[in-house]
């Protein structure tokens, strides 16, 4: 009960922590947006638009109180679901990303999957033989899979098995109306440029963990004891470095959201990257905070799930002062 407990407030402490960043970052980016070049009703109202037209316009959407005001009620109407509306098309900004959002956490989802069964198995292949040929291998190709910029990894797999090959798709387009999943196949590449690059980057991070953990003294004992490999692996190494690489996935998690941007403009994936560049452009305020939030509440989440992760399958982390 005791650790329970004590379990129970730290949790509860990293989720106020968590809701405090979160509610810190909505203010930078609210402020964020309010100095971007250009202004929201002119770009509605159009160039033939009078001053009278767009201090109007300003009037209406409130867009003339001040900013502290305006925030105020921005991050009410978060609370209850409601990011305002668009000054473009004047539509919910949750009915506008919605659909853009599902697409992206449909990427984020597959990836994700992907990501940890790839690190999980090239982290252990070369963790479990630190300095050697198969490590060496491993290793060199993950580091050089992430050096490379994502937008460069998108381009030569487009090039190599849409452009030279014609095996797959260089858009993700999709007859309209119709689901992503009735057409795999647009996925594969925007899949794949995000996997090698996450998988790669998470890769390195497993392959630190377990061989921290194969030095740990009960895990000697347990190798000097005559215990089989696999033995050693299955009941002592793999709970050392359960922890480190449960932080790792669940940051991981979060990241990989807000880090479809570059691939979706690449591949003319339909997710949130196109309204958020639409966004920028046409300064909708509205539109930009609502994107941004919702991909600072996915990094929190992550973060705050790593943590979590980490103090259920460390107890040295729930018992540390």
């Amino acid at each position: 009960m005791r650790t329970a407990a004590r379990l129970t407030a730290l949790a509860l402490r990293r989720l106020c922590g968590a809701l405090a960043t979160l509610l810190a970052a909505s203010f930078v980016l609210f402020a964020a947006a309010e100095v971007l070049p250009g202004d929201a009703a002119e770009a509605a109202l159009g160039g033939a638009a009078t001053p009278a037209d767009i201090a109007r316009l300003h009037a209406e959407l409130g867009l003339d109180r001040p900013l502290v005001v305006r925030y105020a009620a921005w991050v009410g109407g978060a609370l209850s679901g409601d990011l305002g509306h668009s000054v473009i098309d004047r539509r919910p900004v949750t009915a506008i990303i919605s659909g853009p959002l599902a697409d992206t956490l449909l990427l984020t989802a597959v990836c994700a999957v992907l990501t940890v069964v790839l690190a999980l198995t090239v982290g252990l292949a070369a963790g479990l033989r630190p300095g050697g040929l198969l490590d060496k291998l491993l290793s060199g190709t993950a580091v050089a899979l992430v050096s490379v910029p994502q937008f460069v990894t998108a381009g030569l797999l487009s090039l190599v098995f849409a452009a030279w090959l014609g095996w797959l798709p260089a858009v993700s387009l999709v007859p309209f109306g119709e689901p992503l999943l009735a057409h795999p196949e647009v996925l594969v590449l925007p899949v794949t440029a995000l996997t090698l690059f996450s998988a790669s980057w998470a890769s390195r991070m497993v392959r630190a963990a377990v061989v921290d953990a194969a030095a740990a003294p009960h895990v000697e004992a347990a190798r000097l004891a005559g215990l089989s490999p696999a033995r050693v692996v299955l009941r002592h190494l793999l709970p050392s470095a359960a922890a480190p690489c449960a932080q790792v996935f669940g940051w991981l998690t979060g990241a990989l959201v807000g880090g479809t941007a570059v691939v979706e403009q690449v591949f003319n994936y339909p997710g949130l990257s196109h309204e958020l560049v639409g966004a920028v452009h046409h300064h909708d305020a509205a539109v930009l905070e609502g994107i941004g939030l919702l991909m600072a509440a996915a990094v929190a989440g992550g973060l705050l799930l790593a943590d979590l992760l980490a103090m259920a399958l460390d107890p040295r982390l729930r018992t540390a002062r």
